[in-house]
């Protein structure tokens, strides 16, 4: 039975000042981030994982590096790499940005998948490369994988494995090294029975608005 478990990244000082990130900023984890990432990995080592899959930036991979070092196989698939937020990427959130963001994601959430933030990547645009990237999951070897992505397009990526349209993804939530856990049915569907969990953390660490 195929099995995947889903995080997103740890904490990186950009998360920390309300920077925007996205596809184009290739930061690392802050000290935060990787004990997020460390904790994670105490609490999952003894799962026999046979590859961990990352995106292609780098706070994804320093987020699983306990597994990666312990002899995990890993690859890089650019296909879950965070949405691009545009003209914003790199920048602190102005009035004026933000009311930008609020409007074009409620839009999502109504079918305008279209909208793009900053003139950045759109929904749709992100659900087409997300599919490539689920699709190819059932192909795999490997029963037991760890996978590790960022916060909207995990949100995209779940909804989709959930059998839902991108235009949902509104409804998820998502933390630091949130963990999500499904399942591989008979039928072809992904069961989902963790989703956005944080018991690998104190409560110290837990960021979760961010």
């Amino acid at each position: 039975m195929k099995t995947v478990y889903i995080l997103r990244h740890g904490q990186t000082d950009f998360n920390l000042k309300g920077i925007v990130q996205g596809s184009g900023v290739d930061s690392s984890l802050n000290d935060t981030g990787r004990m997020q990432g460390n904790y994670l990995f105490e609490k999952y080592r003894s799962l026999p994982f046979e590859v961990v899959l990352t995106s292609g930036l780098k706070r994804t991979w320093e987020t699983v590096s306990g597994f990666i070092d312990a002899g995990v196989p890993w690859e890089r698939h650019l296909e879950i790499n965070e949405m691009s937020w545009g003209s914003h990427e790199g920048t602190k959130g102005t009035e004026a940005s933000i009311s930008e963001y609020s409007r074009i994601k409620d839009g999502w959430g109504l079918g305008e998948i279209d909208g793009r933030i900053g003139g950045g990547e759109s929904a749709r645009e992100m659900g087409t490369r997300l599919h490539k990237f689920i699709d190819h999951l059932p192909d795999r070897e490997e029963d037991l994988m760890l996978i590790c992505s960022h916060g909207r397009a995990m949100c995209g990526l779940v909804s989709l494995m959930m059998g839902r349209p991108i235009d949902r993804m509104n409804e998820l939530t998502h933390s630091n090294t949130g963990l999500w856990r499904a399942t591989l049915q008979e039928d072809g569907n992904w069961l989902f029975d963790l989703q956005n969990d944080q018991t690998h953390l104190p409560v110290k660490l837990n960021t979760e608005k961010w």
